[in-house]
């Protein structure tokens, strides 16, 4: 099966990043496709390379780039990335940015398309 990924909510503060990842994870490992991940309003926040957390916590924004590594489409919406001061120097590698047509086309190209918050 084909998964597309939204997620809707910033690193830290809830879950749903986390929740992707494994959902993520989990499902390559049963030999499904992930189609993309896409994030969008405060899920942009995983996507920058200024998280620094302790190296006893979770690095999120190294699994997403992990994962974009193994080629994985990652995208950051760009009016949400504008809204919170993120531009293409500011992404984590293996991640990019772009619009919502690209949200279009990854649901298209999925069977099932799943939101991780909002």
């Amino acid at each position: 099966m084909k998964f597309g990924i939204l997620i809707q909510d910033g690193p830290y503060n809830h879950e749903a990043g986390d929740s992707a990842y494994n959902f993520v994870v989990a499902a390559l490992a049963k030999g499904h496709e992930i189609t993309g991940i896409f994030f969008y309003n405060d899920g942009v926040l995983n996507a920058t390379r200024f998280m620094d957390p302790p190296t006893d916590d979770r690095n999120i924004v190294k699994r997403w780039s992990e994962l974009g590594a193994k080629g994985i489409d990652i995208i950051v919406c760009i009016a949400a990335a504008k809204r919170r001061g993120i531009i293409d120097a500011n992404l984590a590698p293996n991640i990019r940015i772009s619009g919502l047509g690209q949200l279009v086309d990854l649901t298209l190209n999925a069977d099932r398309m799943i939101t991780f918050g909002g």
